[in-house]
């Protein structure tokens, strides 16, 4: 296949992706949506985490709620826990690297906030230790996930929300993880702000 094929393969893929879960995570973006938007009115905070990717979508997330994402507003009280790497790598190195989100999970999160967990798989161990965390804070969880939602699934409880992308790429994944982020902050700010 010559470049120009792969390139429209990569599109084709994509476009199909997000058509297929369209209908599948409307409901749960939805229910997201409010679940931050009553959280934020309430004085809560989102924490989000994830790794490599999911990291950037997690920054990416705590961007568009800290500074604007369409509309201008106020700042949204969101913090990524992917980005202070002297607390990264001192606990990393003190602990674990499992450990590196739920500990800033422990002494950031409270009662009544909110933790974005990101991974394609389900299955990061880092990820899965913050929502962990995240329960015994009484925190509740919004996992942004992909394939079969791995190991995180068993631990959603009924108040948490998964948003699983019907997908076994990564790449596929990665994509609608970042459509998944623009749609909650659009439907946060139509929220707080109306038309």
């Amino acid at each position: 296949m010559d470049l120009l094929g792969r390139i429209n393969q990569n599109f084709q893929e994509s476009i199909s992706t997000k058509q297929m879960a369209m209908d599948l995570l409307s409901e749960p973006l939805a229910n997201a949506s409010q679940m931050i938007t009553q959280c934020l009115l309430g004085g809560g905070k989102i924490l989000s985490c994830g790794n490599g990717g999911s990291a950037g979508d997690a920054q990416h997330f705590s961007s568009e709620m800290l500074n604007r994402f369409e509309m201008e507003r106020p700042g949204l009280p969101a913090i990524a826990l992917t980005t202070n790497s002297s607390t990264l790598t001192s606990i990393a190195n003190d602990y674990s690297y499992d450990e590196i989100f739920s500990k800033q999970v422990r002494a950031l999160g409270q009662q009544g906030d909110i933790l974005l967990a990101i991974s394609t798989s389900g299955n990061s161990g880092n990820v899965i230790e913050a929502i962990e965390a995240a329960h015994e804070r009484e925190m509740t969880v919004i996992a942004l996930s992909g394939k079969s939602g791995g190991n995180m699934t068993a631990l959603l409880t009924p108040t948490d929300i998964e948003i699983c992308v019907p997908s076994d790429s990564t790449a596929r994944i990665q994509e609608v993880h970042l459509l998944c982020i623009h749609c909650i902050g659009d439907l946060v700010d139509h929220q707080l702000l109306g038309q």
